[in-house]
């Protein structure tokens, strides 16, 4: 991988992690208003006429300046210190490379705010939550947090990383509107390939295709019961006696990815869940508790704690009802009978899949997985999830694993899954035909790299830039010092 490439990954994971707080100084303009320009003082001993006869101090520690952003010279040091601290490797970064990182970060932002693509102070704050709830649950409380980024209280350091998601945001939204409407052509996808030297095409590791039938087992109507009864009881609490929805999710909920938070999301019509609770969700009024309802992963309650236009922030309660050793022998003897059937020639794994599968993502695609990172069917050996890599690795061709029992990292119930490698990929030389979507998706990656180019280049034009002395003999990717 290129330096310059590795280095925007890093910022980008740093970013997102909002382990530079360093990086912004105390006092950065709202870059959604047009910032007043830094006052220059006089110097005392010379009185102002109607000349304007004044000796001019220097703004020490300014390194460059971008639109309406100032990029100090700590911001650079403290950055590449953030970087070393993830694991970069020195030799990976330059100082030069770093602050033209910086300025293309603030280039976006800049842009962003001059083609009204804003963003709300209300979506600045609530991503700001998220991160500092996360982070509270990682160092274990709010007092460790602070001591951790040297932050005197709550508010200094919710203001530190509120200005640094609000450049983030700023930028991903404009970076987002430049490549929004990039397609690319089949005819393209082949000129690309073509104009690759045969010695330099990419090499794609070995990779799998996986398929798997999965039996849910299934609760009792009496356990089922067991748990709507209980959650009526928590409803009646919160409504009745002004108890906590928050404390009872961390009390009651199953949900391994907000339990912890009190059961908190946040999400708008298009985000990723499950219909039914989306639908629940969305019928309900601000402040108000839903009755029981049941997903795939169990039966849930729903608090409303505010509606923001098409996003919600809310709370729930997931309990999966218990299920019996009785189920969970019934499921894995289904299953071994299914696996019986298909290796006898009954039918073939894929029509075993669509007719007795009950994951509903994989069933009607005759049960192939698909890969999570990429998409596609396939996995790459090296990077394969560990589970699943070690309960596929010593299959051979045509064979189907036994009843594997699994718990549902989602928070479902325990199920039960067979198994098969339907196809294997050697490592190889990338190949038009089979390798397609891969070569796909690597020239529509250029083509929106060139347009990005051109984008910067026109706005460097167009935009106010000043580097300092000390910082215009960098190689800069882009004309920077606009020579």
């Amino acid at each position: 991988m290129h330096k310059t490439n590795k280095i925007t990954l890093l910022l980008s994971l740093l970013f997102i992690s909002g382990s530079v707080f360093s990086q912004v100084p105390d006092e950065v303009p709202d870059t959604q208003i047009e910032p007043p320009l830094p006052e220059l003082q006089a110097d005392k001993g010379v009185t102002k006429d109607s000349t304007s006869n004044f000796k001019k101090v220097k703004l020490d520690g300014i390194a460059a300046v971008v639109g309406d952003y100032v990029i100090l010279e700590s911001d650079i040091e403290k950055t590449l210190i953030d970087l070393k601290n993830q694991g970069a490797m020195s030799e990976d970064i330059t100082r030069c490379g770093l602050l033209g990182k910086l300025m293309e970060d603030r280039l976006y932002a800049h842009q962003a705010v001059q083609d009204s693509l804003l963003v709300s102070d209300d979506e600045v704050s609530l991503t700001t939550e998220r991160q500092i709830q996360s982070f509270v649950a990682q160092m274990g409380s709010m007092e460790k947090l602070l001591k951790f980024y040297k932050k005197e209280d709550e508010a200094s350091l919710r203001e530190d990383i509120n200005k640094i998601n609000k450049l983030r945001m700023l930028s991903e939204k404009m970076q987002n509107s430049i490549i929004s409407e990039i397609e690319i052509t089949p005819e393209e996808v082949r000129q690309f390939f073509n104009k690759i030297p045969k010695d330099e095409r990419p090499v794609f590791g070995a990779e799998l295709e996986i398929s798997q039938i999965i039996k849910q087992p299934k609760a009792t109507e009496a356990e089922k019961q067991k748990v709507i009864d209980k959650l009526k009881a928590i409803k009646a609490d919160v409504e009745d006696n002004d108890a906590k929805f928050s404390v009872k999710a961390i009390l009651y909920s199953q949900d391994p990815g907000s339990k912890s938070k009190g059961g908190f999301y946040s999400i708008t019509k298009d985000t990723g869940f499950d219909k039914t609770f989306k639908d629940v969700a969305f019928s309900l009024q601000e402040g108000e508790v839903s009755e029981p309802f049941e997903t795939m992963f169990g039966f849930h309650l729903v608090y409303i704690e505010k509606i923001r236009g098409q996003e919600l922030d809310l709370r729930h309660i997931l309990i999966t009802p218990e299920i019996s050793q009785e189920s969970l022998d019934e499921a894995k003897s289904e299953l071994d009978t299914i696996r019986k059937h298909i290796m006898d020639g009954r039918y073939s794994f894929a029509d075993a899949a669509r007719n007795f599968s009950d994951e509903k993502e994989t069933k009607f695609d005759g049960g192939l997985l698909r890969n999570p990172i990429t998409y596609d069917s396939r996995f790459e050996l090296t990077k394969m999830d560990p589970t699943l890599y070690n309960q596929v690795r010593n299959l051979k061709d045509n064979e189907i694993s036994y009843p594997i029992l699994e718990q549902d990292p989602r928070g479902g119930g325990p199920k039960y899954k067979i198994l098969k490698v339907t196809n294997r990929y050697d490592e190889h030389v990338a190949d038009f035909a089979k390798d397609y979507t891969r070569i796909q998706q690597l020239a529509l990656t250029e083509k929106q790299y060139n347009a990005i180019k051109k984008w910067m280049g026109k706005h460097i034009d167009d935009t106010y830039i000043s580097v300092n002395e000390a910082n215009r003999d960098c190689d800069f990717a882009n004309n920077w010092v606009k020579e």
